[in-house]
C-alpha cells in the first residue's frame, strides 16, 4: 500500500503541482475578495438607508425664511384694510373714507379705483370697520346705525378686453340698518357661512347690538332686513369685539382687560356666561383674534404679551374659558394678530415694526423679524399662509414672502406632553387624521416608543425563559440522537410568516385568552410546581424508573403531565371564575383596580412575538452552549462537581457571550416586528403599561400610515423620523451588546 502511495507522488510531476497551487490561491484570493465586497457592501447598503432617512428628516428643523419687500404707490391714503387674491398677485387697499386702490403686488402699479357706497349723506361718517379674516367679508359701520357689507371679487371679468377685479356686496349696495335705534356703531364684526351673515356691533350709547341676515334675498324685499337682538352693556366700554360662529359665541373685550363670554343658541337671547380677567392691571387689550377652529382665542396686550385661550371643563363638568400658555417675545403694544386659515400658526404686529411668527399648539415662536421702525396698523394673511401684506403708520406697505413648511415639527411636540384644544390637560397623543377639516394633527412619538417598549418586553419576558431553558437542556442534557431532531424542528418554527402567527393571534388567541383568563394566571402556577414535585420524586423515589430511562429522555415523561396540567387548569376556570370573580374576572379586575381589558393587548402580542423569537434565541444559545470545549466539562465533573454545578459555574459563563448575543439579537428582531402588533395589538396609541391594553409600536405605525402620508408632508417626514429613530435605537442596541459579547468573551475564554 504504500509502495502504491509513492508511485501516486512520482506520477504527479512539480509542475502540474505547481498548476494546482496557482489555481488553489487563485480560488482563495477570489474568495477573499468576495467575502470582502459582500461584507462592504451591506456597510455602504446600511450608510446608504441612514443617510436616505437623514436627508428625508433634515427638512423638519429648516427655520422658518421670511423676505420682504416695500410696495410703492402713487396713491397715498390711510389705511383701513389690506387685502390679495388667491394667486397672490393682486392687493386691495381701502382707507378710513370708503375709498380703495386694486393694485399689482409683482409690478406696483394700479390698477382700479374703487369707492364703496357708503351713504349719500355726506354727514353720515364712517365709524368702525372690520374684516373676517377667514372668508374675507367685510364690513364698514356708518354714524346711522347702519352698514354696508361687501368683499372682495378678485374673478377674472372682461370688460375692454382686460381683466378687473371688482367689489361685491352680498346683501346690495344700500347700507343696511344694524342697529334699530341708529346710534353710530362704534365697533363691528362679521362672520358669514352660507347660509347668514352675523354681525355684531357696539354703539355709541353702549349696547351690544347682534344682527342676522340671510344669504338669500327676497326679491320682493326692497332692503335685506336681519333679526336684531340688542343686549345693554352698562358700564362696559368694549375695546374688540369677535363673533364665533362655529362655537355660537361672542368673545368681548372691556378697558379693564376682562374677556366677556357671551353664548347663545342659534344666536337667540345671548347671556353672559363668564367674565375672565386676561391681562394684569394696568395692562390693555390691544388685539384679539381666534385660531382656526375657532376654539382658541388670541389676546395681545400692550406689554408685546399674547396669550392663548380656550375652553377647559372645571370640576362640574362646565367648560371654562382658560389661560393655556403666553407667547412674550415681543415687548411693544401688538396692534393686530392674524391667524392661518389651516394650521394653528399665527402672526403678531406691534408698534415697533416688529412681525412674529408662532405656532400656537406647540407654544413655539417660530421667527420674530422688524421690518420697519415704525408702528404697523394692519396686516392681511394669504390664504396659504405663505405671503403676507402689511402696512405702518405712514402707510407703507410690505409685502412678505414666507416659508414656513413644517411649524408643527419640535423635539416638544415629539416628547413632551403637549395641552391641545378640547383636552382637559397636556396629553402625550398621535393622531395623524381625522374625519374634521379643522382637525389638528398630533404628532407625539413618545406613546409609540412606548408601545415599542412594552412589546419588547412582554415578548422577551415569554420568549427568554423559555429559549434559554430550552437550550440548556437541549444542547447539555438531551441525548445525541433526539437532539438531532428536537433542534430542527424548533429552529423551524422561524419560518412561520409573522403575518399568519398576527393572524391566528388577533382571530384565534385572543378570544381564547379572554373566555380563559384565569387558566393563563393558574397554568404557570401549577406548571412550576409540578415540575418540583416531579423532579423530587424522579431524583429519590423513581430511582427504579430512571434505570429504564435512556439518559437526556426525562423531559417527554413531563409532557403527558404538562397536558394534563393544561386541560385541568382549563376546567376549573369557569368554576373558579363563578366562585372567586362574580363569573367575569376581567370585570373584576376592571371594577377593584381600574384596569380595563381589551381583547387585543400587550399578552396577545407577548406569545404570539414569543414563538417568533423563541427559534432565534434558541439556535444561538444552544450553538454557544453546546460548542463549550468538552475538556471543561469533563474536567469540572472529574474533580467531583455535579453535572448542575458545571453547567452553572462552567458551562454558562463559557457560553455568557454568545447567550448574551442571542438575546440582543432577539431584541432586535422584536423590536422591528410588524404584521404580529399590526394584527394582534388593538393598533392603539396610549400610554399604559397594563399587560391587558393594546399598543402601537413605531414600526406598525409606519405600516399603517406611511401609504396614505403625502409626500413631503410633516406627516411624510415625521413617519421617516420613527424609521430613523427605529434604525438609531437598533444601532446603538446592536452596537453596546457586541462590546458586552468581546468583554464577556475575553474574560470567560481563559476558562
Amino acid at each position: 500500500m504504500i509502495s502504491n502511495l509513492r508511485n501516486k507522488e512520482r506520477l504527479i510531476s512539480p509542475s502540474l503541482t505547481a498548476k494546482f497551487s496557482r489555481w488553489r490561491i487563485f480560488k482563495d484570493k477570489l474568495a477573499r475578495y468576495y467575502i470582502v465586497l459582500g461584507g462592504i457592501s451591506v456597510i455602504a447598503t446600511v450608510i446608504l438607508i441612514f443617510f436616505y432617512l437623514l436627508y428625508i428628516v433634515v427638512p423638519l428643523f429648516y427655520l422658518p425664511q421670511i423676505k420682504f419687500k416695500e410696495i410703492h404707490l402713487d396713491y397715498p391714503q390711510t389705511t383701513s384694510y389690506l387685502g390679495m387674491n388667491e394667486e397672490n398677485t393682486i392687493g386691495l387697499q381701502l382707507n378710513d373714507q370708503g375709498q380703495g386702490t386694486f393694485f399689482s403686488i409683482e409690478n406696483e402699479k394700479l390698477l382700479k379705483k374703487i369707492q364703496i357706497p357708503t351713504s349719500k349723506n355726506v354727514e353720515i361718517k364712517i365709524t368702525s370697520f372690520a374684516t373676517s379674516h377667514r372668508n374675507k367679508i367685510s364690513i364698514y359701520g356708518l354714524s346711522d346705525g347702519k352698514g354696508i357689507i361687501f368683499y372682495p371679487n378678485y374673478a377674472t371679468s372682461y370688460t375692454d378686453s382686460s381683466n378687473t377685479p371688482e367689489i361685491t356686496y352680498p346683501l346690495g349696495t344700500i347700507p343696511i340698518q344694524i342697529d334699530p335705534e341708529y346710534q353710530p356703531l362704534n365697533l363691528v364684526n362679521i362672520q358669514a357661512d352660507k347660509e347668514q351673515i352675523i354681525v355684531a356691533a357696539v354703539t355709541e350709547d353702549n349696547r351690544l347690538v347682534l344682527t342676522r341676515f340671510s344669504q338669500h334675498l327676497n326679491e320682493l324685499e326692497e332692503a335685506p332686513t336681519g333679526l336684531t337682538t340688542i343686549i345693554n352693556l352698562n358700564s362696559l366700554t368694549a375695546t374688540h369685539i369677535i363673533i364665533n360662529s362655529l362655537q355660537q359665541a361672542l368673545y368681548l373685550a372691556d378697558s379693564q382687560g376682562y374677556l366677556n363670554i357671551y353664548q347663545a343658541k342659534e344666536w337667540e337671547n345671548p347671556q353672559l356666561i363668564q367674565r375672565a380677567k386676561a391681562v394684569p392691571r394696568d395692562v390693555k387689550i390691544t388685539a384679539l383674534a381666534s385660531l382656526v377652529g375657532e376654539i382658541s382665542l388670541l389676546v395681545g396686550d400692550s406689554l408685546g404679551q399674547i396669550s392663548q385661550w380656550f375652553p377647559v371643563k372645571d370640576n362640574n363638568n362646565q367648560p371654562i374659558l382658560s389661560k393655556v400658555r403666553v407667547f412674550n417675545e415681543q415687548h411693544a403694544p401688538i396692534q393686530a394678530i392674524i391667524s392661518e386659515s389651516t394650521r394653528k400658526v399665527f402672526f403678531a404686529i406691534d408698534t415697533q415694526g416688529y412681525i412674529g411668527l408662532y405656532h400656537a399648539t406647540g407654544h413655539k415662536t417660530l421667527k420674530v423679524i422688524q421690518i420697519t421702525h415704525l408702528p404697523l396698523k394692519l396686516a392681511s394673511l394669504s390664504l396659504k399662509g405663505d405671503k403676507l401684506l402689511t402696512v405702518d403708520s405712514k402707510n407703507k406697505i410690505f409685502f412678505l414672502d414666507i416659508n414656513n413648511p413644517y411649524p408643527e415639527f419640535s423635539w416638544q411636540s415629539l416628547w413632551n406632553k403637549i395641552w391641545y384644544e378640547d383636552r382637559q390637560e397636556p396629553e402625550f397623543v398621535w393622531q395623524s387624521s381625522a374625519a374634521s377639516d379643522i382637525f389638528e394633527p398630533k404628532f407625539s412619538l413618545t406613546p409609540l416608543l412606548f408601545g415599542t417598549f412594552k412589546a419588547v418586553f412582554y415578548a422577551m419576558i415569554f420568549s427568554i425563559p423559555i429559549a434559554i431553558m430550552a437550550a440548556i437542556y437541549v444542547a447539555y442534557f438531551m441525548g445525541a440522537k433526539m437532539r438531532r431532531i428536537i433542534k430542527p424542528a424548533i429552529e423551524t418554527m422561524a419560518a412561520l410568516p409573522t403575518v399568519i402567527l398576527g393572524f391566528v393571534a388577533g382571530i384565534w388567541l385572543a378570544p381564547i385568552v379572554e373566555e380563559n383568563l384565569l387558566s393563563i394566571f393558574i397554568f404557570p402556577l401549577l406548571l412550576v410546581i409540578t415540575i418540583f414535585i416531579f423532579a423530587y420524586y424522579w431524583q429519590y423515589k423513581f430511582t427504579w424508573l430512571r434505570q429504564w430511562t435512556q439518559n437526556g429522555w426525562e423531559i417527554f415523561l413531563l409532557v403527558p403531565i404538562i397536558v394534563g396540567i393544561g386541560f385541568l387548569a382549563l376546567s376549573v376556570n369557569k368554576p373558579l371564575e363563578v366562585i372567586l370573580f362574580n363569573g367575569d374576572i376581567s370585570q373584576w379586575i376592571s371594577n377593584h383596580f381600574g384596569i380595563l381589558y381589551n381583547q387585543r393587548n400587550a399578552l396577545i402580542i407577548g406569545i404570539a412575538m414569543g414563538f417568533t423569537t423563541i427559534p432565534l434565541i434558541f439556535s444561538i444559545s444552544e450553538d454557544a452552549i453546546f460548542s463549550v470545549p468538552k475538556h471543561l466539562t469533563t474536567g469540572s465533573l472529574a474533580l467531583g462537581a455535579t453535572p448542575w454545578q458545571t453547567l452553572t459555574r462552567v458551562v454558562l459563563l463559557t457560553a455568557s457571550p454568545g447567550i448574551f448575543s442571542a438575546i440582543m439579537i432577539g431584541f432586535g428582531r422584536t423590536i422591528g416586528e410588524t404584521m404580529i402588533v399590526l394584527m394582534a395589538a388593538g393598533n392603539t396609541p396610549i400610554m399604559d403599561f397594563n399587560p391587558f391594553q393594546g399598543l402601537r409600536t413605531l414600526s406598525a405605525n409606519i405600516a399603517v400610515e406611511i401609504p396614505e402620508a403625502e409626500v413631503g408632508s410633516i406627516h411624510y417626514r415625521i413617519l421617516f423620523f420613527a424609521a430613523l429613530l427605529l434604525f438609531i435605537i437598533t444601532f446603538t442596541f446592536n452596537t453596546f451588546a457586541e462590546i458586552v459579547r468581546q468583554k464577556l468573551r475575553a474574560r470567560y475564554s481563559t476558562l
